[in-house]
């Protein structure tokens, strides 16, 4: 069974285009993803899975390396924060994206990093320690600057609470973290033994959610797919590219630098298509770039991370 797990974990890119390829094929199939079950959002239920599965592998010497290296975190959070913002918006002007495109791809920009970016850190022979601590602290900061960084670049443009997304970002991701958090200090042997199945399991989580999204907006992508696919390539490997610029310029070792320019391209995309689903219900197409989004990131990741551990 612990073969099956690490198999998944292993070769998740080739998962991941699968149910993308079965949720384009069969698109009802992952109908249920986007539904409700007693009144209970499915999406962010996954959702909270994956942060859950984040939280059972923090300790609070993962907290303690924020202060360990201030100069790295602050300077790994502003990019963040700053530069894929400002990526998405430029990139949804050059290209002239419709409203929901252009929400979308904003809110990849705008959401903290993903946890997959921990786990090619690691293949890519980067700063593990950094980069969890990159990406707790922009999960946990997420709730404030997520929302207050959509409302100033959408401005009057559209209509949406910040308030109810900065309660949804709670609820999705900070909730499920600290459960896992109590769970892995209260019982520390238990959630050591899980570590061998929490990858693959967020793994699959993450194709279902990829699937339902992409299952639910086949025609769209399909209509827009050349234009949003080339801009979603553009974001990440930018991301990338400026990533390695503001370690470089920082005086950063080798291991920092990659490691930022990994945290800065790799978003919780995931997160970025529950909230486009919540808070903008009336634009359907700002699902699609935290799903295409998903695909790319894991695929590209995958290969990057051979190439990084075998040049760098």
């Amino acid at each position: 069974m612990k073969r099956i797990f690490k198999c998944v974990e292993k070769y998740f890119f080739i998962v991941i285009l699968l149910a993308v390829i079965v949720s384009l094929v069969y698109p009802s199939s992952f109908q249920w993803v986007l539904s409700k079950y007693e009144g209970i959002n499915i999406l962010n239920l996954l959702l909270g899975i994956v942060l859950f599965t984040m939280g059972t592998t923090l300790k609070v010497d993962d907290f303690v390396n924020v202060f360990r290296n201030p100069k790295e975190i602050s300077i790994g959070i502003l990019a963040q924060y700053m530069i894929m913002p400002l990526i998405a918006v430029v990139l949804a002007k050059i290209f002239s994206l419709n409203i929901g495109l252009a929400v979308g791809l904003i809110l990849v920009g705008t959401v903290p990093g993903g946890t997959a970016s921990d786990v090619i850190t690691f293949l890519s022979k980067g700063d593990v320690a950094l980069s969890v601590s990159l990406t707790t602290v922009s999960t946990i900061i997420s709730p404030i600057l997520t929302p207050l960084i959509t409302l100033l670049l959408f401005g009057n443009q559209i209509r949406f609470n910040p308030m109810d997304m900065f309660i949804s970002i709670i609820e999705i991701v900070i909730i499920p973290i600290i459960i896992g958090l109590i769970l892995n200090y209260k019982w520390p042997e238990f959630c050591d033994k899980l570590k061998d199945y929490l990858p693959a399991i967020s793994s699959i989580v993450i194709c279902l959610i990829v699937a339902g999204v992409i299952g639910a907006n086949k025609q769209a992508i399909l209509t827009s797919s050349i234009i949003i696919i080339v801009v979603i390539v553009l974001q990440y490997f930018l991301a990338m590219l400026l990533g390695f610029g503001v370690g470089y310029l920082a005086g950063m070792d080798k291991k920092q630098i990659i490691t930022v320019a990994i945290e800065l391209a790799f978003q919780n995309s995931g997160l970025s298509t529950g909230l486009a689903k919540a808070h903008f219900p009336n634009l359907s197409q700002a699902t699609v770039p935290g799903a295409l989004y998903s695909v790319w990131q894991n695929f590209a990741g995958s290969i990057l991370a051979y190439v990084f551990r075998k040049y760098f």
